[in-house]
């Protein structure tokens, strides 16, 4: 993973908690940020390797499995559509 830093946008009521759990936890607004958001995806572990393993089963290496993963159309509906060449 990358080392750098990348900015996020947050509601404005996201950032007054943030900057109260920061300062009343003696850390800062980044770090209190990263721990919330590892903790999430280590919560929800289970549901996000569910939706990889269901996408990677859809993905046969055609351009129309790429394309039905990525819209959500079945095959009829993209052949519907004038398919794909």
């Amino acid at each position: 993973m990358s080392s750098g830093t990348a900015p996020i946008k947050v509601s404005h009521d996201t950032d007054e908690l943030v900057s109260h759990a920061a300062h009343f936890l003696h850390l800062s607004k980044k770090q209190i940020v990263e721990d919330a958001v590892h903790d999430y995806v280590e919560r929800h572990r289970d549901e996000i390797n569910q939706g990889v393993r269901a996408a990677l089963a859809q993905l046969d290496g055609s351009t129309q499995a790429d394309v039905s993963l990525l819209t959500g159309f079945s095959a009829e509906e993209i052949e519907s559509l004038g398919g794909i060449d």
